[in-house]
């Protein structure tokens, strides 16, 4: 499949769901925003990747691209493209499905528990989401669950970490994709974030075990293989 996905900055790439998709077979072609590149239009893609930076879903008028960028995601998911959010990318489709996006009761940054939902025995992701996963974390605000959606996981922090609409649609809010690669980077170009409050871990913390990351990598994989047969 042609996959095209959607980078707000430069230091969030599409971390381990990259080499899991080409070396599935599809081709994989980067839009970066930041760059004033162009969106693409829906026939030019049957999966759609949106993926996280430090802007809200609100923020237009500092970032002008939003506006096209969220018209897309709205003409992707009602053209049954396959469609997947990582954190602001999982804010922008909960947006663009009509449900409130704000502020979190704290930011969640670090690795935290994820606990599967009940009601995610009700969506084709379900089953592949273990009943806890200890998932890393990079966010501020958080959604409402949009009407028609499946609710997949929670954290102790977050009541919706997860949900899917339909069998090609999914939204995630914490970072299955992560590598020591990425969160180092995450560190290095938002230091702000790290003192933050009590859900912000100390940045040693969070590189300081890497079975962490080996144990995501599975779950999004089983994630991303169910999308691509959705």
């Amino acid at each position: 499949m042609r996959v095209r996905w959607l980078q707000h900055v430069p230091f969030e790439g599409l971390g381990t769901i990259e080499a899991y998709l080409v070396g599935s077979g599809h081709f994989v072609q980067a839009a970066r925003l930041y760059d004033r590149a162009a969106l693409p239009s829906t026939g030019e893609f049957d999966w759609l990747i949106v993926m996280g930076g430090p802007m809200g879903v609100r923020d237009e008028v500092r970032y002008p691209w939003l506006v096209e960028e969220k018209r897309l995601i709205e003409r992707a998911i009602r053209d049954e493209k396959r469609v997947l959010g990582i954190c602001l990318g999982a804010q922008l489709i909960a947006n663009v499905l009509g449900a409130p996006v704000y502020p979190n009761g704290c930011r969640e940054i670090g690795w935290y528990p994820v606990t599967r939902a009940p009601e995610a025995e009700q969506s084709p992701f379900g089953s592949a989401i273990p009943p806890t996963l200890d998932a890393f974390h990079w966010h501020g605000d958080t959604f409402d669950l949009p009407t028609g959606a499946v609710h997949l996981a929670a954290s102790a922090a977050c009541a919706r970490q997860a949900f899917s609409y339909g069998p090609r649609v999914l939204a995630l809010q914490f970072h299955l994709e992560s590598t020591p690669e990425s969160v180092a980077s995450l560190i290095e170009n938002c230091p702000g974030d790290l003192d933050s409050g009590p859900c912000a871990q100390a940045a040693d913390a969070m590189l300081s075990d890497e079975i962490r990351f080996a144990r995501i990598a599975p779950v999004l994989e089983g994630l991303v293989g169910r999308l691509a047969v959705g």
